[in-house]
């Protein structure tokens, strides 16, 4: 998972600097399968579940939550913002994560949108320690996101992974602390906030995969697999890029410790 979680980083590292107004997304999944193939890895989204899926990563616009379809006709524009999913299997071992980024210059409500989603992340990670338990995550995400106004994405969970994309247990982005499953040594999570600068309500696309918000507003993602230690949680899809500077200060304070 160590490995898979390296290439989860390098696709959204690389996706990321491409994405720019003018660039389809269908080019974004290009270059995520080129990231793939020259790793020798394997997608854990193209050809997952039923329908099957058509691409190697989800890139998500605006309203749309979680699982956009990239498209070669569907072109990034100026004032967007872009979640970007990725998974990959080494030796049968799944690792995944997601970003959220603004393209060009996007409004100081999505930049703030952007900002809460990904330190929901981290304090849900922070959570994630040896001797807690599963609903700990969900408050603290909860709390967060609550607190800054954000509607929390409550039919679409994070979820246990390992020798699957989609283990149990289900990890909620909300609930009470101190309850549910007991977090032990070994525990592998990928833990997903998702906040909508509206209602929490969703919706289902047309194309039967993409997840919108109902009343049309912007939403954020973010997501890590972490591995849970009696040191504290190993984020196994942290990237190297000064991207994750934020990230890595944490990590250097014992906060958290990286792969």
């Amino acid at each position: 998972m160590r490995e898979a979680g390296k290439i989860v980083a390098e696709m959204l590292a690389e996706t990321r600097a491409a994405a720019r107004p003018g660039v389809s997304t269908g080019e974004l999944d290009r270059i995520a399968r080129d990231v793939i193939k020259r790793r020798r890895a394997v997608s854990s989204f193209l050809g997952y579940s039923q329908p099957p899926f058509p691409a190697t990563i989800c890139t998500s616009i605006n309203e749309e939550i979680v699982h956009g379809i990239p498209s070669p006709k569907r072109k990034l524009r100026d004032g967007d913002i872009l979640g970007i999913d990725a998974g990959a299997i080494v030796d049968g071992w799944h690792a995944d994560a997601a970003i959220t980024v603004a393209i060009g210059d996007a409004s100081p409500e999505a930049v703030r949108l952007i900002e809460t989603t990904e330190q929901a992340l981290r304090l849900g990670i922070a959570a994630a320690r040896v001797g807690g338990r599963i609903g700990d995550i969900g408050a603290a995400v909860q709390a967060h996101a609550e607190a800054n106004g954000y509607g929390v994405v409550r039919n679409l969970v994070g979820h246990g992974i390992g020798r699957a994309m989609h283990e149990e247990p289900q990890v909620p982005n909300y609930g009470l602390a101190d309850r549910g499953l007991p977090i032990k040594p070994g525990l592998c999570l990928a833990i997903e906030p998702m906040l909508n600068i509206g209602t929490p309500d969703t919706r289902l696309h047309r194309d039967q995969w993409t997840v919108v918000t109902a009343d049309g507003s912007l939403s954020a993602h973010f997501e890590h697999t972490i591995w849970c230690t009696d040191e504290g949680a190993v984020v196994l899809t942290a990237a190297g890029s000064d991207a994750d500077a934020r990230l890595r200060a944490e990590l250097e304070a014992g906060k958290l410790v990286q792969a």
